[in-house]
């Protein structure tokens, strides 16, 4: 570097310093979000509100009879109806019982679903041969109901828990696995020819360059996938069950009991934003490498 080119490095490296302090500027922690206490406390709060104005409205107007009762519940009565399933239990046993056959069908499903998404998605997205021969059997196959899937599903493997394993796995297989074909499509080509170069097998690129590479694709699926896994149980237990959250439910609409629905619902929204913080911890674990993305930046 010439002299000269040194002496505008430096000025242009002075003024940054003087604008910035005298210090660059830090990236924040990923494990904050790139959120500042106070944005989050006004989030929370924000959320407060918004929780408020949908339950108090609900309350009330079903109160004034506004809106009728019968068919929409009230929140007061949803918490009636909790408090004595965990009381009492429902008509099928205790209801930490339906819970967890319902949790044990869909974290199943979901295993199955996500092991068998990511490899058929990672092989078909690395072998374009396989892929173009496959494409027109899987997109129709995607395309089936899932109610339909679900009632040949009990047919097929009875009312056990099998049937709505398979259903929520079906669900979540497709979720997955669009996400991992692909990632896998987008690694970058000159990662790939620069391993071959240094003599990586066909096996090393993948585990060293495909499967990073598609990791956030197939970690974003997630979020997705599990809500599905949990309507495949859900689904399942409503067309042919002994027990399970999806019993319950469908026991509360045969006997127009609308509060039981809604407390059902509210019990899978929990389910789900613990799943969701789940997956979140084990995002922030397997992607801690990846740089901060502009978006990330952007809502500091």
């Amino acid at each position: 570097m010439t002299p000269a080119a040194t002496a505008r490095t430096g000025t242009s490296g002075g003024n940054l310093s003087q604008r910035t302090g005298g210090q660059l500027p830090r990236r924040r922690l990923r494990g904050t979000g790139g959120r500042s206490p106070g944005r989050q406390l006004r989030v929370h709060a924000a959320q407060l509100v918004v929780f408020v104005v949908i339950f108090g409205g609900w309350q009330l107007f079903t109160s004034l009879k506004i809106v009728d009762p019968f068919f929409w519940g009230q929140p007061s009565g949803i918490v009636r109806t909790l408090v004595d399933w965990v009381r009492h239990g429902t008509s099928f046993g205790s209801i930490w019982q339906q819970i967890w056959i319902t949790m044990e069908e869909a974290v199943l499903g979901f295993l199955i679903g996500t092991a068998a998404g990511v490899l058929v998605g990672l092989l078909l997205g690395q072998v374009r041969f396989l892929s173009e021969v496959l494409s027109p059997y899987i997109k129709a196959v995607n395309a089936l109901p899932r109610i339909v899937l679900g009632t040949l599903f009990v047919i097929l493997f009875g009312l056990g828990i099998e049937s709505k394993i398979v259903l929520a796995a079906f669900l979540v297989f497709f979720v997955v696995f669009f996400n991992a074909f692909q990632g896998a499509r987008e690694v970058d080509g000159n990662l790939v020819n620069n391993a071959r170069i240094l003599g990586a097998s066909r096996l090393q690129v993948v585990r060293n360059v495909v499967v990073p590479s598609a990791l956030t694709w197939i970690i974003a699926s997630l979020h997705v996938a599990f809500g599905f896994a949990v309507i495949g149980a859900i689904v399942g237990e409503i067309l042919g069950a002994q027990h399970g959250l999806g019993v319950v439910i469908s026991n509360s609409m045969n006997n127009f009991q609308t509060n039981g629905i809604f407390a059902g619902m509210i019990i899978i929204g929990a389910i789900a934003l613990v799943a969701e913080w789940l997956i979140s911890l084990l995002e922030r674990r397997l992607l801690g490498w990846r740089p901060q993305t502009n978006t990330e930046a952007s809502s500091i």
